[in-house]
């Protein structure tokens, strides 16, 4: 039985004036694989998030979510020539959703650098995230006319909490938090959007290596508990390798290889471009 595809990256292009940051690039993430998106330090990862979650319209291609096209720019020219006729037009449109929108489809994400509401508590960082699936409005969670969504919500934002081991910091400012713990707030965070698909841009990133193993067991946790598909751009190799169902490598914003963990360990052009270089920090 096939999986089903979850994201679907279609000829991807994201230029900025006369850099090309991500360059013709697709990608596949079927239901309940992890997949990695890896590469140098300014290959065009997390360009590529930006674009998939709303923060950028790309130059040309689409990304599609469950099978409904979410984000989608073919200008005339790239794509229009390779048609003829009505099958044409559908390359000229553009289609695009605010973060927000995305979020609501079932996308969430969190960031290389951390972006929590550092003057909010550890509890309202995740309990603000939980409204993103409420129907209540301001007035009513002033007033308190939906209380019983609202209990839902902060028992909701206590369990994930507890879930990522943060229960015993509910009250301290996020700001307050070691840098690991921070990071799992950041995910339970991401979490209380109820999301499908999971973007992590550089979860491992300052952990320490007994940090990163468990970080890796707590990706496999909450993948398996919430039936989650997992999107991750990653630099710290032995975590990619260890929990990855696929591979993909950007070098300079092109795909230079896809596969599994071994054969992307044992592809040449993977090892000369990123692997080889030493850099896995």
């Amino acid at each position: 039985m096939a999986l089903e595809n979850v994201l679907h990256i279609d000829h991807l292009t994201m230029q900025f004036g006369g850099v090309v940051a991500v360059n013709d690039l697709t990608v596949d993430v079927n239901e309940g694989e992890i997949v990695a998106l890896i590469g140098p330090n300014g290959a065009g990862k997390t360009t590529a998030f930006n674009v998939i979650t709303g923060v950028y319209q790309p130059t040309n291609g689409r990304v599609q979510f469950c099978g409904d096209t979410i984000i989608e720019n073919h200008p005339r020219g790239k794509m229009a020539r390779l048609y003829q006729g009505e099958r044409a037009d559908k390359y000229m449109n553009s289609l695009s959703r605010t973060p927000d929108q995305i979020t609501k489809l079932g996308i969430a994400r969190t960031f290389q650098n951390i972006r929590l509401f550092k003057e909010q508590t550890v509890f309202d960082n995740v309990l603000i995230a939980t409204h993103m699936r409420s129907r209540a409005n301001v007035f009513s969670a002033t007033f308190r006319v939906n209380y019983r969504e609202e209990q839902a919500n902060r028992e909701k934002a206590m369990q994930l909490l507890e879930l990522v081991g943060l229960q015993e910091h509910e009250g301290d400012m996020a700001s307050s938090l070691p840098y690991g713990k921070q990071r799992r707030l950041e995910i339970a965070r991401a979490l209380a959007t109820g999301p499908k698909l999971l973007l992590l841009d550089e979860p491992a990133a300052g952990m320490n290596p007994q940090e990163t193993d468990d970080l890796a067991e707590f990706i496999q946790e909450i993948k398996k508990k919430f039936g989650l598909t997992i999107f991750i751009i990653e630099h710290h190799m032995d975590l990619v390798m260890s929990i990855s169902d696929r591979i993909y490598v950007l070098n300079f914003g092109s795909q230079i290889a896809a596969g599994t963990p071994e054969e992307i360990q044992n592809d040449p052009l993977v090892i000369n471009a990123y692997l080889g270089t030493g850099d896995t920090n």
